[in-house]
């Protein structure tokens, strides 16, 4: 008995007429294929033909390259394929953990500032004779590093290219790493200017001058230009060695500024004896004038060997300034009335005070260009004082005596080695948070009385009211 889904002759009819359908279909595709083949062939074969007739026609062109596409590329336009790209490798920077100040060997104590106590030292690996300075931290817990210190750091290291800048080689730490102790280690010069100066018989020669003022003017350039304020120039702060060549140092009360400087930034700066007028009278918005008027301050110095402005306080100052540099008026000073502690002043009218300035009789032996740009400097005008790279180009360098080779300078006997380098009187820096001592109503007008007489007998002395 068959079953009810045996295949029929009518099935077995049909599978054999879809299996020869297929069987057609299979070949009609081989034979395109090998149809389209064929003419890929003759195509390429007549392109190679006429490429090599034109070829021997004219060898000087050849035919561009076709363009590579990948077989499933059906794009008109594909995307070049970019090549490997190299990644750039940075080496990281070497750190090295802050060195102690157990490797070298403190051998005297050279002088105390305002920001520290600066110590010769050697070197225990080298032997080499540095300076150390240790920096006068706060001793409150919460009150973190110094920002005296960090600027002091930040000025050096950029400063350390020029070669009549300190050069600050590290900074140090401790014993068994003591945060609380930090050092700065720097180059040791034999002499600071102010010790030297009061050592000496006389003071220096007139070429010797030149070249001491020529270095430090172009370290002060230097500084301007990259928008740095020194803030304490001064004779102490002014090393010297022993082959003439002058290092400016003691950054304690530098900064940063830009164009234009900071608002209301720190009154009290500059020792007392090299302070600018302005600062003097509460400016707090000052720029790099103040510097220029410490130069002139170290230039008299040079002259005489003595401090110009020797005043006790604020008052005292201002007297002997303006009885050397003459009264302010509005045509010398126009903006000297609308500093904050001037309306505080009781200064004598014009027609009862010489108003003029007096350095050319207090320093007579001067030449006339070396006066001149002694008043430039000691303008009371910060306007009108030069800058430090137009002091260079002074008429005063360059006329006889011209300015001393540093390898012909003196050399003098080091006071460094000794317990302490530094026995002067002079102010230190004035402390950070410190308030300024002008205060109340001041009398000027008794200065000036007599001033003809004392200018006649080659004296300038002050009465203080």
């Amino acid at each position: 008995m068959s079953s009810r889904w045996a295949d029929t002759a009518e099935d077995a009819e049909e599978d054999a007429r879809q299996k020869a359908e297929k069987e057609e279909k299979k070949k009609r595709v081989k034979a395109e294929k090998q149809r389209k083949a064929e003419e890929s062939q003759r195509a390429a074969a007549a392109a190679t033909q006429t490429n090599g007739d034109a070829g021997n026609e004219e060898d000087t062109e050849r035919p561009a390259k076709r363009r590579r596409v990948s077989p499933d590329d059906t794009r008109e336009d594909p995307v070049p394929i970019e090549p490997d790209r190299q990644l750039l490798r940075f080496q990281p920077p070497s750190w090295q953990p802050c060195r102690s100040i157990a490797r070298f060997d403190l051998l005297n104590h050279i002088e105390e500032g305002s920001y520290g106590f600066v110590s010769r030292a050697r070197e225990v690996a080298t032997g080499e004779v540095v300076a150390v300075k240790k920096l006068k931290l706060d001793s409150t817990r919460d009150a973190g590093f110094p920002v005296t210190a960090l600027r002091e750091i930040q000025c050096l290291y950029a400063a350390k290219s020029h070669r009549h800048v300190v050069d600050l080689r590290e900074v140090v730490c401790g014993e068994h790493g003591n945060p609380s102790d930090t050092y700065l280690v720097m180059e040791f010069l034999e002499h600071d200017l102010k010790t030297l100066q009061e050592e000496m018989e006389e003071p220096f020669l007139p070429s010797e001058i030149k070249t001491l003022l020529l270095q430090l003017s172009s370290a002060v350039a230097f500084l301007h230009d990259h928008w740095i304020l020194h803030r304490d120039l001064k004779t102490s702060n002014i090393l010297l060695n022993n082959r003439g060549e002058i290092k400016l140092a003691d950054f304690g009360m530098a900064r940063f500024v830009g164009d234009p400087a900071p608002a209301n930034l720190t009154q009290l700066v500059v020792t007392l004896w090299y302070r600018a007028p302005e600062l003097l009278l509460g400016a707090k918005d000052y720029n790099s004038s103040i510097d220029i008027w410490s130069l002139g301050c170290i230039f008299g110095e040079l002259l005489t060997k003595q401090p110009l402005f020797q005043g006790k306080n604020e008052v005292e100052q201002l007297s002997k300034i303006f009885s050397l540099c003459g009264l302010p008026t509005e045509d010398t000073w126009p903006a000297f009335k609308r500093l904050p502690n001037a309306r505080s002043l009781r200064l004598p009218p014009a027609s009862k005070a010489s108003q003029g300035s007096i350095i050319r009789s207090k320093f007579s032996t001067l030449t006339n260009a070396g006066v001149g740009l002694l008043n430039d400097l000691l303008s009371l005008n910060p306007e009108a004082r030069p800058t430090a790279k137009g002091m260079l180009e002074h008429a005063y360098f360059r006329e006889d005596p011209r300015p001393k080779p540093t390898a012909m300078f003196p050399t003098f006997p080091s006071k460094a080695g000794q317990e302490k380098r530094r026995r002067h009187a002079s102010p230190n820096a004035p402390a950070r948070g410190a308030a300024p001592g002008l205060q109340g109503e001041v009398d000027f007008s008794s200065i000036f009385k007599g001033r003809e007489e004392e200018e006649k007998g080659g004296g300038f002395a002050l009465r203080l009211v």
